[in-house]
This record gives C-alpha cells, structure tokens and sequence, in this order.
C-alpha cells in the first residue's frame, strides 16, 4: 500500500504534555467574598454572605456552594468562616466554590470512642454550648453529660445545662449532682396549653452568642430550637417504649438565626456517645482556677485522680475555699469521664 497521496492533513497527531512544568502554586483567590456555613448537605454547602453570623441582615444573601478541589480533604462544618468565589448572586440554579476555610476561634469534636485519634469537628466558631438533658423518658445519662461539659471545656466555650420535662420528675436531686461545677442550669417543663416555662430564661442566656445545642435523641432538644425560633420546623422524635431510647430525628447540624438578631442557635443530630480521644487532661484542670494552684506539688506526670496527687493535701489546708472537697470530687469525676465508657448511662 502507498503512502504517497496522504498529507499532514490525513494524519492524526496525538500532541505531546508540552515543555512547561506544573506547578504546585494554588490562586490566592484575592477576590473571594467571605460568609458563613449554616448548612451542610451531601457535599453541598449552604452559605450565609454579606452579614456572617452576629452582623446585621442588610443585603445579606443565602447560596449554595461545593468545596473546591484544591482543599483536599479538609472538612467545612457548621459555623466555619469561608471564601467563596464563582456564582455568589444566591440565584437557585447557582453554586459557587468554597475556596479558603478561615482560621477557627473555637472548635467543638468529638472521637468515635475513646480511642479513636481521629477527631471529628462537629461545630465552628460558637461561643457556648448547650447540653440538653430530660430528667426522664429518656432518663438523664450524666456520664454523657459530663463528657459534653468536658468538651466544652476543651474547646474554650461556655457551657449551659438545659434540663427538660421538669413537670414529670422534679429535677433538684440531679441539680445537686453538678452544683459544685459551678454550671449554669435552667430548668424547663409544659404548661397544661404545651407551652414552655423557662424558655424565656434560656433565651436570655441565648443572646448575643452563638449556640450550640447538643443532647440525647429524645431530650427535647428540636422543640426547644421550635420554641426559639418560631417556623424552624426541626423534626420532633419519640422516645422508644421498650428500650428507653429516642430515635434520630435531625440529620445534620443546621445554624438558625434567633428572633430579632439576638442571636444564633445550631441544632445538632442527637448523640449516644462522646468519644474524648482528643482531650489533654491538663487542659481541664485551667477550668478550675480555684484548684490549678494545688496542682503545683504534683509529681510530674501526675493524672490528678490518684494517691500522690498534691490537690488532696491543698484541698484538706483549705485551697478552693469551703467548696474545696466536692469541687475536687466533681473534677475527678469529669476526668473518669473522659477515660469511662461513653455509653454508659449511670
């Protein structure tokens, strides 16, 4: 066969990779406009623009945006400050591109078991934490409870103790138990017409912050974030007969804006364990400033809940004032906690 009547023409080139090398350098996306992540969705992330969480409503906008490739596996969470280029208009049929995840103030995680070292972030950026807990049906886990309180510790937020059903078991034997941790608590039951007493309290200690509101499947955690925000339409769930244990009833962790720009909740799917892998324990210790001075004769390495420990001397001279005693015991307890079974429920 002859070649000759075929030309350059005839003749498919495959082209080459070409002489320029790649580079590793990444945009600096300048440009990008900063917002906030209210919601999280099967890869899709809802981005509140212009205002950001504590700033006014004024041209504010909501969009839709995916994580661009370039931020590998980074995870994005509720609460998180992030760059965004591409489509920002907000328009239903738009999705921008989250480029730049901005430093966190604080983080909320958690580890699956107390082994586990991967840590998983639950929340960004929110200032207080909220644990809610009924007093029965489900009844009140406080090892749960005291695991949550040791990471708000951990994370540097505030936290609040929310008890609810109050009206079918009273809750001041289980108010003595963290009285000595010097924990706010707010007591919350239903008038005979379903309303809440004690919402008003709660809301005062909403304003001005962000919230994050973690408990239980069945604690009544969604219908208080119905009764704080009004049209927020979070799913209520029962509580199962036989086994005492509420069903999961919110998915995903969502940021509502409360009346009036007071403030901003974040409802979280209902937890049955807090894995505390991540936790140093002389981290703890600095949330008891009464105490942190007894800590001064330790011998080194000292875990603070054995024989050697220098706090039971400081405490039996009078250190941490006439509290000293149940103050350590509450201390120890919450470092138990942290090395105990999350699922255990006494």
């Amino acid at each position: 066969m002859s070649w000759d009547h075929l030309d350059e023409s005839d003749v498919r080139v495959r082209p080459g990779r070409g002489s320029r090398p790649r580079t590793k350098d990444r945009p600096a996306h300048g440009d990008a406009l900063v917002g906030t992540v209210v919601t999280v969705d099967r890869g899709r992330y809802g981005v509140l623009m212009a205002a950001g969480m504590g700033g006014r409503k004024t041209h504010e906008r909501t969009l839709i945006a995916m994580k661009a490739r370039e931020l590998g596996r980074k995870g994005i969470v509720v609460g998180d400050d992030v760059g965004v280029v591409g489509d920002t208009s907000g328009h239903p049929d738009a999705l921008a591109r989250i480029v730049r995840v901005e430093p966190r103030r604080t983080v909320l995680r958690r580890s699956a078991d107390d082994v586990d070292p991967v840590e998983r972030v639950l929340v960004a950026n929110a200032d207080q934490l909220v644990v809610v807990s009924s007093l029965t049906n489900p009844p009140p886990r406080p090892r749960l409870i005291d695991r949550c309180l040791v990471a708000a510790y951990d994370a540097g937020m505030d936290p609040l103790l929310v008890l609810t059903k109050a009206d079918l078991v009273a809750a001041d034997d289980f108010l003595g138990h963290y009285a000595p941790l010097a924990v706010p608590c707010i007591v919350t039951s239903r008038r005979p017409d379903r309303s809440l007493i004690g919402l008003d309290e709660v809301r005062a200690r909403l304003v001005g912050r962000v919230s994050v509101l973690v408990g239980h499947s069945g604690v009544g955690k969604s219908t208080l974030v119905n009764a704080l925000v009004p049209g927020a339409d979070r799913s209520v769930g029962r509580v199962n007969d036989v086994t005492g244990r509420g069903r999961h009833t919110s998915t995903s962790a969502v940021a509502l804006r409360l009346p009036d720009d007071s403030g901003w909740v974040i409802d979280t799917p209902g937890v049955r364990s807090f894995g505390l892998a991540h936790v140093d324990v002389a981290r703890i210790v600095t949330h008891f400033p009464d105490l942190e001075p007894g800590t001064d004769t330790c011998p080194r390495g000292c875990t603070h809940d054995e024989p050697e420990c220098g706090l039971d001397e400081f405490v039996a001279s009078g250190g941490g004032g006439g509290s000293g005693a149940a103050r350590l015991d509450s201390f120890r307890r919450l470092l138990r906690a942290r090395s105990g079974d999350a699922d255990t429920e006494g």
